[in-house]
């Protein structure tokens, strides 16, 4: 039995799960695609919703643990919820080719009126063996959706 939280990277054909005591939350699994990848992720906030987007992401590209070394702040405004997580991801793809950071996770994140403020944590991508490669972040078959307080997403990545 473990006395707090932790995270299990897995390889992307297996759930990632995050485990506390003897209870299980599945932040984000890999869905059938043909040609890029696609994955549903939940959350029981938009901002849970949101990490576990961008924690699917980095588990594309690669299936080290990355290490928590260098902070970089985001801030996006758009008119829709699909629209600000499509934005927040290809932004941190941006992030990856322009700073060569790759994320290990969301330090801080606050969604209000579709407007994002996230503070990101992760390491030089150069010290990662990266598997896939991600283009960018499509609108093919992108959902967001809020049901009895449980966020959920589902996300395709051109690879």
């Amino acid at each position: 039995m473990l006395l707090g939280p932790a995270l299990v990277i897995l390889p992307k054909n297996i759930k990632a799960t995050y485990h506390y005591v003897d209870v299980m939350v599945e932040k984000f699994r890999f869905l059938e695609h043909t040609a890029d990848d696609k994955f549903e992720a939940f959350g029981d906030s938009k901002e849970e919703l949101f990490t576990n987007c961008s924690l699917a992401m980095t588990a594309v590209m690669t299936s080290d643990v990355v290490t928590k070394k260098i902070s970089h702040t985001i801030e996006i405004k758009a008119n829709r919820i699909e629209s600000l997580l499509f934005d927040f991801l290809n932004e941190l793809l941006f992030v990856l080719e322009s700073e060569k950071l790759i994320l290990a996770d969301i330090k801080e994140i606050k969604i209000d009126d579709n407007k994002l403020i996230a503070t990101i944590i992760g390491d030089n991508v150069n010290n990662y063996d990266i598997e896939a490669g991600i283009k960018a972040v499509t609108y093919n078959d992108m959902i967001v959706v809020e049901k009895n307080n449980k966020w959920r997403a589902i996300v395709v990545v051109d690879l």
